[in-house]
């Protein structure tokens, strides 16, 4: 079985380890714990691994967060995946820095990449790995506080998180959105 799990973020020097790029990070994580390499390929970089069975393409979008539903449909199509088998992981400004929670579905709660992947899809049933990045910001301040950095102690918070995320995105692959829900929400 073959699945297609993307990371969001925005591409260039200046986002690397923003909050709206913990996407990237999180499938970062994985292909280096894999040894999977990295290629440029249209639409973006994509790195492939196997977990038992299952077949994981890796991608990080080049389409910066707005147009992310160009390159997973594309990939979606290039590798006959099926919807069941996309998952998106996605920075939440609901949730708690850390925290995790799998949905199969949902709205993009204004999030401008989900929104784009549900516009190119046709539907907003698919698969999500939230990742809460917090919401200590002023009225007004989400877009900076979305692009910012990360503090230290919340740098601490992630790295600690990043072996459960990798659990996730396997036992997703391996047994099922139900499963990983169970299992990993709230962690």
């Amino acid at each position: 079985m073959k699945y297609l799990i993307v990371g969001l973020g925005n591409i260039g020097p200046e986002y690397v380890g923003t909050r709206h790029n913990i996407g990237f990070q999180m499938v970062d994580a994985m292909a280096k714990e894999a040894g999977a390499v990295w290629e440029d390929k249209r639409y973006g970089a994509v790195a492939r691994m196997r977990v038992k069975n299952a077949e994981l393409i890796l991608l990080k979008p080049s389409t910066y967060m707005n147009l992310s539903g160009n390159a997973v449909r594309y990939w979606m199509q290039q590798e006959k995946i099926l919807p069941q088998n996309l998952l998106v992981i996605v920075d939440d400004l609901s949730l708690p820095v850390g925290t995790i929670r799998i949905k199969p579905s949902g709205s993009d709660a204004g999030h401008n990449g989900l929104k784009s992947i549900a516009l190119q899809l046709g539907t907003e049933t698919y698969n999500r790995l939230k990742f809460g990045i917090g919401n200590e910001f002023p009225r007004g301040g989400q877009v900076d506080f979305v692009l910012g950095q990360f503090s230290a102690e919340d740098n601490k918070v992630i790295a600690a998180k990043v072996p459960t995320v990798l659990d996730a995105v396997k036992a997703f692959a391996l047994s099922g959105v139900q499963f990983a829900m169970n299992h990993y929400n709230g962690k």
